[in-house]
């Protein structure tokens, strides 16, 4: 294999580890599925996270109710334990997860919990979240202001939205804020990173059919 050829499927494998890098960096936050729920209904929310603060373990997660919550019961395995705040009117208000062993950095860790919305509830309820580790913490609370991607935001919160908003803005009932939170559950959107690492294998692919191709040809 020439000199020059060696080089061209070196930067082609480069440029595929790079684009395959791409989801695994926009991962880097505290998650919540499903991100879209009926009103009125008890459903399950899970929240997960496969990272640390930075390479510090996770030793808890503190979840905050937002508005809205009419009950809250918090769901976990033996991995867990949780500790559960209320307000004065006895409603849930936050839900602190701790870990049996620290969960460490790249491992997935998941904690649920069964929520129903009262008829106050917005269009989208945030889900602030603090992450405490064996060193530091990471505050996950920033929501996207009106026309700002919330892909660019360092320490995003969860966000659940509920169903029928949309009709709600249809019917000229709803607000903007959940038009853009609709807007911003576009499924086109949330495939972008595996569309970016299918990208990714593909550039790899061909760059060792090439390398081998070459060989061959020798």
């Amino acid at each position: 294999m020439s000199h020059t050829l060696r080089r061209g499927v070196l930067a082609a494998a480069l440029a595929g580890a790079f684009i395959l890098a791409v989801p695994a960096a926009a991962s880097a936050h505290v998650g919540v599925s499903p991100d879209r729920i009926p009103p009125g209904e008890s459903t399950l929310l899970t929240f997960s996270f496969s990272h640390g603060c930075e390479e510090s373990p996770t030793t808890a997660l503190r979840v905050t109710m937002p508005e809205g919550i009419g009950g809250a019961w918090p769901t976990f395995d033996s991995d867990w334990s949780a500790d559960i705040e209320k307000t004065a009117g006895d409603k849930v208000s936050a839900v602190t997860f701790t870990a049996v062993k620290p969960v460490p950095q790249g491992l997935r860790g998941m904690v649920g919990l069964t929520v129903i919305t009262d008829k106050h509830a917005a269009d989208e309820l945030v889900f602030p979240v603090e992450q405490r580790c064996v060193t530091g913490a990471n505050e996950w609370t920033q929501v996207a202001k009106d026309g700002e991607d919330p892909h660019s935001l360092d320490a995003p919160a969860p966000v659940v939205s509920l169903a029928g908003a949309e009709a709600a803005d249809a019917t000229g009932h709803g607000d903007q804020d959940g038009a853009a939170g609709a807007a911003g559950d576009d499924p086109s959107t949330s495939a972008l990173p595996l569309v970016l690492g299918g990208g990714g294998l593909a550039v790899g692919i061909v760059a060792l059919v090439l390398a081998i191709g070459a060989y061959r040809r020798r």
